[in-house]
């Protein structure tokens, strides 16, 4: 019975997208739909833009970059960037996190969301 349940929970979490997804992010392709991003962010440590740097921000607790001006839903969102929060909010930012000033719709590919996760993982 057991053994049962485990097997569905794995397939459940293999069926969602995100588990497979983010075991299958390309850091290349994923520097490619970076680009998107880039009009807000950046990758280098400590360069803000509209949006803070992405630099280190796998692991990273939400709203914590140093200079950058933060809603008080990022500020107090407790979140810390996991792969699973990172590919949620990328999915829908506002939906996410309500109250977030981030002004993009997100990326709706699971793909293209795991392959900018896997690029984000090695900006460190």
């Amino acid at each position: 019975m057991i053994v049962r349940v485990l097997g569905m929970a794995a397939a459940v979490a293999l069926l969602s997208g995100t588990a497979f997804a983010q075991a299958a992010g390309d850091a290349a392709a994923g520097e490619k739909v970076f680009t998107q991003c880039k009009a807000c962010h950046t990758v280098q440590a400590g360069q803000n833009r509209v949006g803070p740097s992405l630099f280190g921000v796998v692991g990273r607790p939400a709203g914590t970059v140093e200079g950058f001006n933060y809603s008080p839903a990022m500020k107090s969102s407790g979140m810390t960037w996991t792969p699973e929060n990172l590919d949620k909010y990328l999915a829908d930012p506002k939906g996410a996190m309500p109250g977030n000033k981030m002004a993009f719709a997100g990326l709706k590919k699971p793909e293209d969301r795991a392959n900018v996760i896997a690029y984000l993982s090695q900006q460190k």
